[in-house]
C-alpha cells in the first residue's frame, strides 16, 4: 500500500494571533507561513508524488501552491474530510480565553468524550479523516501502484488523530503528539499495519531550545504556532 506524506499547513494569521481558526473563512498564511510553503518544493524534491490532496481551507491551499507550481503535471484534489475540526462556537476565539472553559479540560485529558458546542466531536473528526485516508490509499494504489507516495495537506488536530490511528493509540492519547506548522509526517501503509516513519519533521530544531516562557502542560488545540 502507498506511503502518505502529511503536511500541516504553514503558520497562519490565526496561529500567530493565538486564535482557534477552525473553519473561519479568510485565514491565510502569515509571512513566515508563506516562507515555509515556499521551501516545501525543495524539501520534497526527492519524492515522486503521485497525488496531492488538500483540505479546502485557504491556509492549506496556499501551502501547497508553491509545490503545485513546481510540479505542473499534478492536479490537486480537495477533500473536506481532511479539513479542520469543526470547533463550532469556539471558532475564531482566543486560545487564552478558551483555556478557562470547562470543556478544555476534557479536550486535553479525555478528547474522545469532547464535542464542541455547535461543532463536532473529536471522535467524529478522527473517523472522517481516517476514512478519507483509507479510501485514498486504495485509490492511489489502484491508479499508481503499491509503492506510490502521495501527499495530504491538512491541520494539526487532523494529523495528530491520523498518527494516533496509525499507531493504534486511543484518541485519548493523541494530545501527546505534536506537529508544527509546515511539518512533514510520513506513514507507510501495508496490508496488515501502518508504520510511522516521520513525525512532525521541520528540519529545524529551534523549537526545542529553552524559551523565556516555557510551553505549558496542555496541548494547543488546533496545533499551535510552532517555534517562536
Amino acid at each position: 500500500m502507498p506511503t502518505l506524506i502529511l503536511v500541516r499547513h504553514g503558520r497562519s494569521t490565526a496561529n500567530s494571533e493565538g486564535l482557534l481558526a477552525g473553519w473561519t473563512p479568510g485565514v491565510a498564511l502569515d509571512e513566515r507561513g508563506a516562507a515555509q510553503a515556499a521551501a516545501l518544493p525543495a524539501r520534497l524534491a526527492a519524492l515522486p508524488l503521485a497525488e496531492i490532496v488538500t483540505s479546502p481551507l485557504q491556509r492549506c491551499q496556499e501551502t501547497v501552491a508553491p509545490l503545485l507550481a513546481a510540479r505542473p503535471g499534478l492536479t490537486p484534489h480537495t477533500d473536506e474530510r481532511i479539513g479542520e475540526c469543526h470547533y463550532g462556537d469556539w471558532s475564531g476565539r482566543k486560545l487564552a480565553e478558551l483555556s478557562d472553559e470547562p470543556l478544555m479540560e476534557v479536550v486535553q485529558a479525555h478528547p474522545s468524550a469532547a464535542a464542541f458546542p455547535g461543532g463536532e466531536s473529536m471522535r467524529a473528526m478522527q473517523t472522517r479523516a481516517a476514512e478519507a485516508v483509507r479510501e485514498w490509499n486504495a485509490r492511489v494504489e489502484r491508479d499508481h501502484g503499491a509503492d506510490a507516495v502521495y501527499l495530504m495537506c491538512s491541520h494539526g488536530d487532523i494529523i495528530k488523530s491520523l498518527v494516533a490511528d496509525a499507531l493504534g493509540l486511543h484518541l485519548d492519547l493523541f494530545q501527546r503528539i505534536s506537529v508544527e506548522p509546515c511539518s512533514i509526517t510520513a506513514i507507510r501503509y501495508t496490508r496488515l499495519r501502518p508504520f510511522l516513519v516521520r513525525l512532525g519533521d521541520t528540519g529545524d530544531f529551534a523549537s526545542l531550545a529553552p524559551r523565556e516562557q516555557p510551553p505549558g502542560d496542555d496541548a494547543t488545540v488546533g496545533g499551535g504556532a510552532g517555534a517562536p
